[in-house]
């Protein structure tokens, strides 16, 4: 047990670097519009395009790991993402650093899921939805500390000097990789790529990567314009913003745990009700976006189920696939990770034409709006979910 704890350390650990390497660009995201001359929709769109290359490059690449060893893979893909972060940290020009993130992003999403495979592979039965969900916790501490922390450095330093950070703990932890992880780990053997492909006609799945899409779509509308909208609309200062940063991903971090606790509970029906605290949150923040301390409320209170399907829809994905579709095993855990990001890409693309036509007050209004498509299509699933 005492080793399997050392592995979940090191995944979550991954995971915590992809999501600082992600996350750090909404913190900085005025830095960095100030440093290359763009505005600040325009430097948005850094995460909307490292949105879309993560969602459509990580199912081809898992596709074509076939029967290769799953810790050769992932050493490969995160050198290629220390890469990436050390192109963005010496980045002269706009068109330099939107390469570097797409490379980062197109590293992240294999690594992702492979990491959650070995998670699932390495735990016992009853320990699985809880070592799932501390691998994903990896991504809430980033926001906790790494995002405020960043931040901070970023304001009162150099942005660069954080992607330099995370190149040297990138090129540590694939020694790491190697010497703690299983090297026996493989997917099923003999099963081609359009088969794996097969688990896409399934209605269930359908369904499920919907909420996925639409959550993050609705949390992104605003995450991603958070901390103009603090500075800008709500009038906090920025020693306040590094606060508020702290906050919002400490909430995230909660939202994290109460999904490894929902996991395995009536998932549905409890995500349910976090669907509707999040819809309530941003059409709040729209009603009172005049009212700085009830929008950061609402704001908060929107944290707080940012992550609350990261768990029970992981592991209802990969029960469909252990079940009816074993050849697509990877692929299936890739899923959660896939579809958020197609949400954060819808999310943060409207969120910048919101900001550029209607202004940033609209942004939780139009976030409320997916938040309800998301309820909508859980109810659905419900109906035809078979366990």
């Amino acid at each position: 047990m005492k080793k399997i704890r050392i592995q979940c350390v090191l995944l979550t650990a991954l995971a915590f670097l992809m999501g600082l390497s992600q996350f750090m660009i909404v913190g900085i995201l005025n830095n960095l519009s100030h440093s290359f001359h763009v505005p600040i929709d325009q430097t948005g769109t850094l995460v909307t395009w490292f949105a879309i290359v993560y969602a459509l490059t990580t199912p081809i690449i898992n596709l074509s790991i076939g029967y290769a060893p799953l810790y050769k893979v992932l050493m490969v893909l995160f050198s290629l993402f220390a890469f990436g972060n050390v192109l963005t940290a010496i980045a002269d020009n706009f068109n330099l650093l939107l390469i570097s993130r797409l490379l980062t992003a197109l590293a992240s999403g294999p690594t992702m899921s492979i990491a959650i495979t070995f998670a699932a592979a390495i735990a016992p039965p009853e320990k699985r939805s809880w070592i799932v969900s501390w691998v994903f916790s990896g991504f809430s501490i980033a926001s906790v500390f790494g995002v405020p922390i960043g931040t901070w450095i970023s304001d009162k330093w150099n942005w660069r000097l954080l992607f330099w950070i995370i190149f040297v703990l990138s090129i540590i932890s694939i020694e790491l990789l190697y010497l703690l992880l299983p090297h026996q780990l493989r997917q099923k053997k003999g099963h081609g790529f359009f088969r794996q492909l097969m688990i896409l006609s399934d209605k269930q799945i359908l369904l499920g990567i919907l909420i996925p899409v639409f959550n993050f779509a609705a949390i992104y509308m605003v995450y991603t314009y958070l901390k103009p909208l603090l500075i800008n609309k709500l009038g906090f200062s920025s020693d306040h913003v590094i606060i508020i940063l702290f906050l919002y991903g400490l909430c995230g971090l909660v939202s994290n745990q109460i999904s490894g606790h929902i996991a395995n509970r009536r998932w549905i029906k409890n995500l349910g009700k976090f669907l509707v605290i999040q819809a309530i949150s941003l059409l709040t923040l729209f009603l009172t976006s005049n009212l700085k301390w009830f929008s950061l409320i609402a704001i908060l209170s929107m944290a707080l189920t940012m992550s609350v399907l990261n768990s029970p829809i992981e592991l209802f994905y990969m029960e469909v696939a252990e079940k009816n579709y074993p050849q697509s095993l990877v692929l299936a855990s890739s899923f959660e990770s896939i579809f958020s990001n197609v949400g954060v890409a819808i999310g943060s693309a409207a969120g910048g034409y919101t900001v550029s036509i209607l202004g940033l007050n609209y942004l939780g209004l139009m976030g409320g709006l997916f938040s309800v498509l998301a309820i909508s299509v859980l109810i659905v699933l419900n109906k035809i979910y078979v366990p």
